[in-house]
């Protein structure tokens, strides 16, 4: 009987697929381990099909159904394993399998792949362009060096023709083979062949260190080699258990191209990872935190913070999933909660309470009381804003600091005399706040801040989810909760789903990540229709890079490069004559979902700006017979249903199917959120940005299917996808 096994891009399209086509897929599998090697090349239903053209001539395909294709790789060995790569529609099945190859690494022993046409196209290109540069990346390790550690006649070609880092990017994974780009990349990076050997190769078990002496490895010891990405088919059950395994299980998957970064051996200080959505950030993150847990002394406790308390509980859950039973002990020295958390927590057991933290409406009802006695030209959002972006944002203490500070951020000017005043009423908001024992969030990371200052660290390791969002403040809580040390904080987050104005630089906080920052462009969530759509919606916005503010001159963040491997149906947009109308197609269409596309409801997610749309929502769900819940409730992942959530609460999290309804004029973007242009200009471009990143986090947390609606006037923000 012929030997099975399934690599980790084949699971990735099998969950991404509907059930009914996930039913053809056992069937076939089933079939393929019931025939003998003689009638599975016989076999008139199997089809097992040798590929013209193909560039690596052991790919087969076979027949999933009449428009699905499996993609093989046959046993050269008498082995009789093969291995199934990829399913996908026909078409596309075929373009994949003839462009690729797989090799064994001759340092690890490990099965590869690469784009074999893309890599040509490479060579032919770089090979023109380093004529004009005598000066080659890797021109002081000779070729010797290479081949121990790894790197075959083709990509030693490549290596010798690249220039610079960015010339090595460019061939990144899923072009170049993963584990020799990760070799090139540390050599890149000035480690020594030497460093690169125990960090990368000797962890895989290899103890011959020179290509020479090496045995060979077969293609079916490579396939083995590899269980991080491959696993033998050993029973008939097996693809149903890979099938039955909660969704959530594989948002704690860890695609081979990010474990560098996340079980990167140790950085010498502050990392920094960066990407858009569905490139794995969290999970890098949560992977981190394992490698520490595992890599640390016993008595080490690491912090693992986020921006929601929703988020904090979808990473505890995650980190718990990850762990397993086996290491579930290790939990016990990780705290998981959101800064703000934190910081009340220290305040409480420094000074036996906290303040009660202040909302909304009562914040705008104490700035109207302390400007009160002044007569100034400005709103009280001017003097929140002013507050929480300058004089919290730089931790300033007194007037003389305020007079002298350089308002970074803000475009309205302000003199002195003014200043004085606006200080004024600043001591009296924070007064009258004293008194009522009650503080702004900010305020009370700010006091946190001082308190740590003072105690001194309590952690060895910080890991930081969705950075992007932190404020100053919380910065200044995070920096003084880790001593300055190698690996104290570990930061990812993405710039385009800034959705809070919360611009930092943080070298001026002691966080310099200089040199170990790193990029995600590859999406491993959503399809590539959804990906597109949603990045048009982003069109033309200027985003500023993670952790730097305008005056370090940093440049704009870009999506340019970022992809999707995956592929499914167009995003959906539709207009209704009444919101009624649009509830009733609502329904209609998660009732398509859930019957016919066979996805659990709990993996459907509606979402929408405010909680008056969500509340209506699930009531009219719940009417209607579909089971719904609301995010805010915090609903665990035993609990069935629906879920919806403001757009706000959808950050950080994700589902297979995303309704985003009441996408009209007057809530996106929302007048109120957004400051006059008269009032502070620069302020109003910030909060107009927020406006674009909100629709674009609440679109891009959908994975397979995306359904856009309104009712009335359709928002501006979807003119870039709606013409």
């Amino acid at each position: 009987m012929p030997r099975l096994a399934l690599s980790d891009d084949f699971v990735e399209d099998l969950i991404s697929l509907q059930r009914p086509v996930q039913k053809e897929v056992n069937d076939a599998i089933q079939m393929f381990r019931g025939l003998t090697v003689p009638q599975l090349h016989a076999s008139k239903g199997m089809h097992l099909e040798k590929l013209e053209g193909a560039r690596d001539p052991r790919i087969r395909t076979i027949r999933i159904t009449r428009f699905y294709r499996g993609v093989l790789l046959a046993p050269d060995d008498g082995s009789g394993l093969y291995t199934l790569l990829r399913v996908a529609p026909h078409d596309e099945a075929i373009n994949w399998a003839c462009k690729r190859a797989y090799s064994v690494n001759g340092a690890t022993g490990g099965l590869e792949v690469r784009n074999v046409e893309a890599l040509e196209q490479m060579e032919t290109y770089f090979e023109t362009k380093a004529v004009e540069t005598p000066a080659r990346l890797f021109a002081r390790h000779s070729d010797t060096v290479l081949r121990d550690l790894g790197i075959d006649e083709q990509v030693l070609r490549l290596a010798r023709v690249c220039v610079t880092t960015d010339d090595l990017t460019v061939m990144a994974p899923p072009m170049m083979p993963a584990d020799q780009y990760e070799v090139l990349e540390y050599l890149a990076a000035d480690y020594s062949p030497e460093d690169v050997w125990e960090q990368l190769i000797a962890p895989r078990g290899q103890t011959v260190r020179t290509a020479e002496e090496r045995p060979a490895v077969t293609l079916s010891e490579a396939i083995l080699n590899t269980p991080d990405r491959i696993v033998e088919v050993t029973g008939p059950g097996e693809l149903e258990r890979i099938l039955a395994e909660d969704f959530s299980r594989w948002r704690v998957f860890l695609h081979p191209a990010q474990r560098r970064y996340a079980y990167h051996p140790g950085f010498n200080g502050p990392a920094q990872v960066t990407g858009g959505p569905g490139t794995g950030k969290t999970v890098v993150a949560l992977h981190r935190v394992r490698h520490l847990l595992h890599h640390g002394g016993e008595g080490d406790r690491i912090l693992l913070t986020t921006f929601t308390n929703a988020m904090a509980a979808a990473l505890r859950d995650s980190l718990a999933l990850l762990l397993g039973d086996a290491d579930a002990h290790l939990l016990d020295r990780v705290d998981v909660t959101t800064v703000d958390s934190l910081a009340a927590r220290v305040i409480r057991e420094a000074r036996g309470s906290s303040p009660k933290p202040l909302s909304a409406a009562a914040e705008k009802s104490a700035w109207t009381r302390a400007a009160a006695r002044e007569n100034l030209p400005w709103s009280e959002r001017f003097l929140a804003q002013e507050f929480r972006g300058v004089v919290l944002a730089q931790g300033l203490r007194t007037p003389e600091e305020y007079l002298r500070c350089v308002r970074r951020g803000r475009g309205t000017q302000v003199g002195r005399v003014q200043r004085a005043r606006l200080w004024r009423v600043i001591e009296r908001f924070a007064s009258d706040l004293a008194s009522r024992d009650s503080a702004t969030y900010t305020m009370l990371c700010d006091q946190a801040a001082k308190i740590l200052a003072e105690q001194g660290p309590r952690y060895r390791h910080v890991v930081v989810d969705e950075a992007q969002d932190l404020h100053p403040a919380q910065w200044r809580v995070l920096r003084a909760s880790v001593a300055e040390q190698s690996d104290d904080l570990f930061l990812v987050g993405d710039p385009h789903q800034r959705i809070y104005d919360s611009r930092v630089s943080l070298r001026s906080l002691g966080i310099d990540v200089r040199g170990r920052t790193s990029r995600l462009r590859v999406n491993y969530r959503s399809t590539e229709e959804i990906l597109r759509w949603s990045a048009s919606l982003l069109d033309g916005q200027p985003v500023g890079r993670l952790g730097e503010d305008d005056d370090d001159d940093g440049g704009r963040d870009s999506l340019r490069g970022y992809r999707s491997e995956l592929h499914g149906r167009v995003p959906v947009a539709r207009g209704y004559a009444s919101q009624d109308d649009e509830l009733r197609a609502l329904v209609e269409q998660i009732r398509v979902w859930v019957d016919q596309d066979r996805v659990k409801p709990s993996e459907v997610a509606v979402c929408a700006r405010f909680n008056t749309l969500v509340d209506a929502v699930i009531a009219r769900l719940r009417r209607e017979g579909i089971p719904a819940v609301a995010v805010r409730d915090d609903p665990g992942p035993e609990v069935s249903g629906v879920r919806v959530a403001t757009m706000h609460g959808m950050k950080g999290l994700e589902f297979r199917c995303v309704a985003v309804v009441g996408v009209t004029s007057s809530v996106l973007p929302f007048a109120p959120q957004v400051t006059p242009v008269d009032e502070d200009a620069v302020q109003h471009r910030s909060d107009l940005l927020a406006e674009h990143c909100l629709l674009f986090v609440a679109c891009t947390r959908a994975r397979d299917a995306l359904a856009i609606s309104w009712s009335g006037e359709r928002s501006g923000l979807l003119d870039p996808v709606a013409g």
